[in-house]
């Protein structure tokens, strides 16, 4: 049977088909034939062309199989680190994207028989980072190129350079505020009175007595200075009378106060006993807390504890409940826990501190609940309290 005319429909699609990829196991490496169907196969290996590259194969085969793995080794690479960087990837995706070149080195034609082998090998000779997982293999490209480890070198010099000015502003701050503590601790700090004037009826006297001309003393001179004398030392006596009888007077006062200024110091007394007294610490023994940090895992993000006992005002020694773990948290990092209503919880801050009550109900819009008093001098009496201002009791 003649061949085909090139512009045939048999030509065309035996060109289309020679184009595409074939299967690899029709493919000889040693003269770079790719064969459609095993009958192909097995006319081209008994070929006079074929038989000549197998006897020049075996006259030295290592240095043909070297050959062809070095090929693999530094294609399959090249593309690893082209297509992908040094990200974590299957080894066989980069296979398959290696092998869609028709012109690729063959596996079968190297030193490694699987992809696993060659993956194995890879992570042994420090090319790449392979794990192993119930996915399969992957691997990550370590990138040994001079100019990236001098990249990598000058960015982790900044970040270093950085921390450095950071840390060195912050021992300048902490250095100045030091000084300013030795500072007003050393320097006294002046004292500040408050002028009074003894009585209404003083007055400011001058001794004038001193004052004479320059030219000399004359009589009328002597004569005004001797009465400025004599009203000077009748007004010093009088102001002296006045004071002894004020301070006589004051020190009485002192001693004895009136109906209306004790009743006055009593209402003041209760308005301060009234008002509410917020302090920024709230920790209290024997209550149910939430857990909100993240600095200690999962493991305690979220979970309730008891605190156990109260360090400074700030710190808690806290037992988990689910785990039983014992552990010191600062105040930041636990919250409150509002139970359900019906419970009894324990009030942390204002002025009904320490005080324990019944759970009403909640207010979700303006974040509070209501409880009743169940012990103290106002017990039964019905408050709004904020959600950070009680706690579950344990």
């Amino acid at each position: 049977m003649g061949k085909a005319d090139f512009l045939s429909p048999k030509a065309i699609s035996n060109r289309i088909k020679a184009k595409g990829l074939q299967k690899l196991r029709w493919y000889c490496q040693m003269c770079q034939k790719q064969c459609r169907d095993e009958n192909g196969f097995k006319c081209h290996c008994m070929s006079e062309s074929h038989q000549r590259q197998l006897l020049l194969a075996s006259e030295n085969p290592t240095k043909f199989m070297d050959y062809f793995s070095d090929e693999f080794r530094s294609d399959f690479l090249e593309l690893l680190r082209r297509r992908f960087g040094t990200k974590r990837v299957h080894n066989n995706i980069v296979y398959n994207e290696y092998i869609s070149h028709r012109e690729h080195i063959h596996m079968n034609s190297t030193q490694w028989e699987t992809l696993t082998d060659f993956t194995k090998w890879l992570g042994r000779e420090g090319f790449c980072k392979v794990d192993e997982t119930p996915k399969g293999w992957y691997i990550q490209y370590i990138d040994r190129d001079p100019e990236t480890i001098r990249r990598q070198e000058e960015q982790a010099r900044k970040k270093k350079q950085e921390l450095d000015d950071e840390e060195r502003s912050a021992r300048m701050i902490e250095e100045q505020v030091r000084k300013g503590r030795e500072g007003k601790d050393t320097d006294e700090a002046p004292v500040y009175t408050e002028l009074k004037r003894e009585s209404e009826e003083e007055k400011v006297a001058f001794n004038l007595g001193a004052c004479s001309s320059v030219a000399g003393p004359s009589k009328s001179s002597s004569v005004l200075g001797a009465s400025a004398l004599k009203a000077a030392s009748s007004s010093s006596s009088t102001s002296v009378k006045r004071k002894d009888s004020s301070s006589d007077s004051r020190g009485g006062e002192k001693k004895k106060k009136s109906a209306l200024e004790e009743i006055i110091e009593m209402e003041k007394k209760k308005q301060q006993q009234q008002q509410p007294v917020k302090t920024d610490y709230w920790l209290q023994p024997n209550i149910i807390v939430k857990v909100i940090t993240k600095r200690l895992g999962e493991k305690y993000h979220k979970k309730k504890a008891v605190i156990m006992e109260v360090r400074d005002k700030y710190t808690a020694v806290v037992k988990m409940i689910d785990s039983g773990d014992k552990l010191k948290l600062d105040q930041n990092h636990l919250e409150t826990v509002i139970p359900a209503p019906g419970k009894r919880v324990l009030i942390l801050n204002g002025p009904y501190r320490d005080v324990e009550a019944l759970l009403d109900g909640i207010d979700e819009k303006n974040f509070s609940a209501a409880l009743t008093l169940d012990s103290g001098p106002q017990k039964g009496k019905r408050v709004d309290i904020a959600y950070e201002d009680f706690s579950k009791l344990a």
